[in-house]
């Protein structure tokens, strides 16, 4: 199970989550309280290995400003959080994650997007995403796009991966406040996440291999 750890802001907790098997490393370029400078994420990815995915998040921002930070940082990835248009998206120089929030009156919209990867969010509230609100999961077998390009988040825990993955099987999970204390990311927690999500990968290669 690949695991994204979001909203980083500095190099300790970015190590935390590199240390602790994170696969994607996600920058907010957007207007929230775990934003990040283009040149601060810089700084945090030139001591990062190359193996661990970078993304920037961004809502609703310039295509020109969306591909000059990912030029800068450097990003392997652009997700998009806001109500960026397909042609947006078919213009920038990375690969895309589309962010969606999944509520009964979202459905509809969650459809064929020129992305790789469809990042399934808690239903919106003050912000478009990072809310830290679990999605009804029981929507998630109504969605035709396939399992394996999808990536949740929304009110994950280190206690509640686990059942998540269990459930809806997807190809990863996503998690900013989840693995936070007092509104700064805990490496414990980061850590128990990253294990407890995993696990199911090493019972799976356990049985391979006997």
């Amino acid at each position: 199970m690949r695991v994204k750890i979001c909203g980083i802001q500095s190099m300790d907790a970015a190590q935390a989550a590199v240390e602790a098997g994170a696969d994607f490393i996600g920058f907010v370029f957007a207007g929230s309280k775990r934003s990040i400078t283009p040149e601060a994420a810089a700084t945090i990815v030139n001591n990062l290995p190359q193996s661990v995915k970078k993304v920037g998040v961004f809502v609703n921002e310039s295509i020109e400003t969306m591909n000059t930070i990912a030029s800068l940082v450097p990003l392997d990835y652009i997700q998009l959080h806001g109500e960026e248009s397909t042609t947006v998206a078919k213009q920038l120089q990375r690969q895309v994650i589309k962010a969606y929030p999944v509520d009964a009156q979202q459905l509809s919209r969650i459809k064929t997007y020129p992305c790789d990867v469809y990042l399934l969010d808690g239903p919106v509230k003050e912000r478009p995403g990072g809310n830290g609100v679990t999605f009804d999961w029981s929507l998630f077998n109504r969605l035709s796009i396939p399992r394996d390009k999808i990536m949740i988040a929304g009110g994950l825990t280190p206690a509640n991966v686990g059942e998540a993955i269990r459930t809806l099987r997807p190809y990863a999970v996503d998690v900013s406040s989840g693995v936070e204390t007092k509104g700064r990311k805990d490496p414990e927690k980061i850590k128990q996440f990253i294990a407890n999500a995993k696990r199911k990968d090493e019972f799976h290669d356990n049985l391979h291999n006997a």
